[in-house]
């Protein structure tokens, strides 16, 4: 009764006027079941779970084993459980397989984690229909982008990364969109991650003239480097990725280091009734709980929308948006989150808090 009465306050409050309520959907819930990933799909199934609940959902779960061994089972168990939609897929390997299938039956699937945008860009070609509420793999460059232009264009900017794939691929995303618009940073460098002191790369980067500087690097070394600016007394103003959304290690991350993330959505104002219901009802709304909640959310809503038009229910997914625990989501023509999730936050006695729109991160 507690999670049923708080989730439809959550909706209530952001809904002035939606389609009356129809009948549940049947969502088959793909998730690992055993093996190292079995922990997030716990997450993913408690989610879907506890939102399915209050409306008469009903969920099937089919086991993800994340090895092309398993695809033609999955297949088979996909289609066999008579669902309306699939969610889930933490594994690129689930969705190469299933898709075409799920794409002649007329089922939507929704990913939860897979990034990758060849896969997308095949999905849109092929015509199969898959959208996703994880971020595209482009969405994060985009947002650093748009954060240096708006807050950081008039400064003296250098760009460093770790060498790994990830990192030298972002930041060379960001060098080359800054670079279209005239801007040039004073400084680039790969630096040696996992070091104990990175106090050359401080003073290298004093010598350059930077002020501000964008790091493409993990959250260890990046405080790491923090740490070192501010012993060396050099005044610099730090900006992450999404890869500073993790623990501290061994040093910790200063409070006034900047990045660009995903919200902690159990605290935003749709999130938090439904994470609190979690929490009493036992569930920690950690990782995919929340979105595997939005994601059965709005698949009902997307069902209502459906009934009313008396369409498909893949035809509704082209309206919205529809209120979740993560905002209101549309679906662009791309398949993705048509308002891009990523948001400037900054670190302040032990985590994230979101950056007002009028602020300058300086």
């Amino acid at each position: 009764m507690l999670r049923s009465i708080v989730a439809s306050l959550v909706v209530a409050g952001l809904v002035q006027a939606a389609p009356a309520a129809a009948a549940g959907i049947k969502v088959a819930v793909v998730a690992p079941v055993e093996g190292p990933f079995a922990p997030l799909g716990k997450q993913i199934i408690d989610g879907a779970a506890f939102q399915a609940g209050d409306r008469g959902s009903e969920i099937v779960v089919i086991p993800e084993s994340c090895d092309t061994a398993g695809n033609e089972a999955l297949t088979k168990a996909l289609l066999a459980a008579g669902a309306e939609a699939a969610i889930g897929f933490l594994c690129t390997e689930s969705l190469d397989a299933t898709l075409p299938a799920l794409a002649e039956a007329g089922l939507p699937a929704i990913t939860l984690s897979v990034r990758s945008d060849v896969l997308m860009e095949d999905a849109l070609k092929k015509k199969w229909p898959l959208f996703r509420l994880a971020p595209s793999g482009n969405a994060e460059a985009a947002s650093i982008v748009d954060t240096i232009v708006q807050r950081w264009k008039d400064k003296p900017i250098a760009l460093i990364d770790d060498g790994t794939i990830h990192s030298r691929e972002l930041v060379e995303s960001v060098r080359s969109a800054l670079g279209e618009i005239g801007l040039t940073p004073v400084f680039t460098d790969t630096y040696r991650p996992a070091q104990e002191q990175q106090v050359n790369l401080v003073r290298r980067l004093g010598k350059s003239g930077a002020t501000h500087v964008f790091t493409g690097g993990d959250r260890q070394d990046t405080a790491v480097i923090a740490r070192d600016a501010e012993g060396e007394g050099a005044g610099l103003a730090f900006l992450g990725g999404d890869a500073l959304n993790a623990a501290d290690l061994t040093v910790p991350l200063a409070d006034g280091v900047f990045a660009v993330t995903l919200p902690d959505a159990s605290q935003s104002p749709e999130g938090k009734p439904v994470a609190d219901a979690l929490r009493a009802a036992g569930t920690e709304p950690d990782g995919y709980v929340l979105p595997a909640f939005a994601a059965v959310s709005l698949l009902e809503q997307a069902k209502d929308q459906a009934e009313k038009d008396d369409k498909p229910l893949l035809d509704a997914f082209a309206k919205g948006p529809y209120p979740t625990v993560l905002g209101p989501i549309a679906f662009n023509a791309q398949h993705e989150r048509a308002e891009n999730p990523y948001r400037l936050m900054q670190w302040q006695g032990g985590r994230f808090v979101p950056v007002p729109a009028e602020g300058t991160a300086q």
